[in-house]
């Protein structure tokens, strides 16, 4: 008997890298993923004289597709060298290391994904020509003409469930067709492995339905929300007082940290944030209090318990959870560690 390992990496595409996945083989009883290599020139991650790349397994999970003891694998991409050093398109070596030095104050993400189904061109639900009913009762609707895609998203959601993720919710989002899951209370790493595999898993369901989900940042151009990636913040700090809330917020809004932070939130900011539709300018930096027009919220429980986390509202939906969390937690650890 044998067990199939689904082996899934991002790629070096730019501006925006693509999920890839392929199957190993391996005997039944594998319990430790082995080291696997790849065709990199075929990836936009080596020359086709030098294409060796190599796929590192970093976390695994029941692969609820195939079911039995399948699994999928999610990789990190290293070079073929005496050290397989990280790839330059590997961004979770560098989240992991600012992990890593700030552990001690026990980052948690939660991150609400944000997508759009598309099919024959048009968002899922969508006319064949012109636009369906404004904007308003599709947000957590209910009800054949409000709703397009709940069966996809039910078998994804049971899908991450069947996979031990770390998956805290799902909802049917402002415009026709657009959706959200939710990854988290996790860690700074943890929370990006989960994501990438949620989409993955997203992406192999959606394929059964004849569906492609996007998670482009603004899907559909004119009076329609864009596409967020809402990343909830926390440290042991924030969780037992409200100074340290503050200190992050104001951490974030530092001189040169917003343009740092936009510029590695995703493509599309200057699209989705514009102060429309729940969002703040993509050039301006603010928070408060159950402010949704701000770039971070605070929640009002959060306000009222004084304590609690954050919610950067920047991040697009296209966004690399590895680079957002590396960022999050770097800018807000470094000013908490003082």
């Amino acid at each position: 008997m044998a067990i199939r390992a689904e082996y899934i990496w991002i790629d070096g595409t730019e501006p925006l890298p693509y999920v890839r996945s392929k199957t190993k083989v391996l005997p039944d009883g594998t319990t430790e993923m082995p080291i696997w290599g790849f065709d990199g020139s075929s990836t936009n991650q080596a020359p086709g004289d030098n294409s060796d790349c190599v796929l590192k397994p970093v976390f695994d999970c029941p692969d609820p597709i195939r079911g039995g003891y399948d699994r999928l694998v999610m990789t990190e991409v290293l070079l073929p060298d005496g050290d397989l050093s990280p790839h330059p398109s590997n961004t979770r070596a560098a989240c992991l290391a600012a992990y890593e030095k700030y552990v001690d104050q026990e980052p948690w993400f939660g991150i609400e994904q944000e997508y759009t189904f598309f099919q024959e061109g048009r968002p899922l639900g969508w006319p064949v020509e012109g636009y369906p009913a404004p904007q308003g009762p599709y947000y957590c609707g209910v009800g054949s003409i409000e709703i397009a895609g709940r069966d996809i998203v039910e078998a994804h959601t049971k899908a991450c469930i069947d996979a031990g993720l770390a998956i805290s919710g799902t909802n049917a989002e402002v415009m026709l067709g657009q959706w959200e899951f939710q990854i988290g209370p996790v860690d700074t790493v943890a929370v990006a492995d989960q994501v990438w595999m949620a989409r993955y898993l997203l992406y192999r369901v959606a394929e059964d339905f004849g569906v492609d989900a996007s998670v482009a940042a603004k899907p559909i151009k004119g009076d329609w929300n864009g596409a967020g990636a809402h990343t909830n913040f926390s440290t042991n700090a924030m969780r037992e007082g409200y100074d340290a809330i503050i200190r992050a917020c104001e951490a974030l809004g530092a001189e040169g940290k917003p343009a740092e932070h936009i510029a590695g939130y995703g493509l599309g900011s200057e699209e989705r944030l514009t102060g429309a539709h729940e969002t703040q300018r993509f050039d301006q930096f603010s928070y408060g209090v159950s402010d949704r027009g701000a770039s971070i919220r605070i929640p009002w429980q959060v306000h009222l318990d004084q304590k609690g986390y954050i919610e950067d509202r920047r991040p697009n939906a296209n966004m690399d959870p590895y680079v957002v969390t590396r960022l999050i937690t770097n800018t807000c650890c470094e000013a908490l560690a003082g």
